[in-house]
């Protein structure tokens, strides 16, 4: 069982969020969530769900952890608190700005602070198109620190026929650099099977 940090920051792509999570609570990983006041909004939108209601299903599972963004005393905040990984899903571009700029005022930018100079793996699901050279300034910046930039770009050589295996794919693409193996991200063999030339 793996310990890992999930953050959710006020960026489209809470489907990946969930997707993330329940793929860590499937294969039996503790997960510990924590969200910005905009990612619970947005998350509420594009899911169309009450926020409470997704949690909900969540705090189901007694691997689930929620923390307050504002608990700057919670457990993830220490070095000392032992995690494998954390992955920030979606990542915006201002909480991308604070990292790169060592601001540890949310719990959020905290734990990736932490995980950054504890030297675990941080994955960062940077969402926004198209990227200005601030972004991308950040980006390089703290790849060279050690953080995974990982933009959710969705792979097609599988020929996904929904949303839904877009999204499963991509998580779990998320959860391999951490790791974590899924069913749900397939690999490349090398062949191109009935593809026509």
């Amino acid at each position: 069982m793996k310990r890992v940090i999930v953050g959710l920051t006020g960026a489209s792509g809470s489907l990946l969020a969930q997707s993330v999570i329940d793929q860590l609570l499937t294969l039996g990983h503790e997960v510990h969530f924590v969200a910005s006041k905009l990612g619970e909004k947005v998350m509420a939108y594009e899911l169309e769900t009450p926020y409470e209601t997704v949690l909900a299903a969540f705090k189901e599972n007694p691997l689930f952890h929620l923390y307050d963004n504002d608990n700057l005393f919670a457990a993830i905040s220490s070095g000392s608190f032992p995690i494998d990984g954390m992955c920030i899903v979606p990542c915006s571009m201002g909480t991308l700005g604070k990292i790169a700029s060592g601001i540890t005022d949310t719990l959020i930018c905290r734990a990736a602070d932490v995980s950054l100079k504890e030297r675990r793996p941080l994955v960062l699901m940077t969402r926004e198109t198209p990227l200005n050279g601030i972004h991308l300034e950040n980006m390089l910046k703290l790849s060279r620190y050690g953080a995974v930039i990982m933009p959710p770009v969705p792979a097609f050589y599988n020929r996904p026929q929904t949303v839904t295996a877009i999204v499963e794919q991509t998580a779990a693409r998320a959860l391999r650099t951490l790791g974590i193996m899924t069913e749900a991200y397939p690999v490349w063999n090398g062949e191109f099977g009935d593809v026509d030339e």
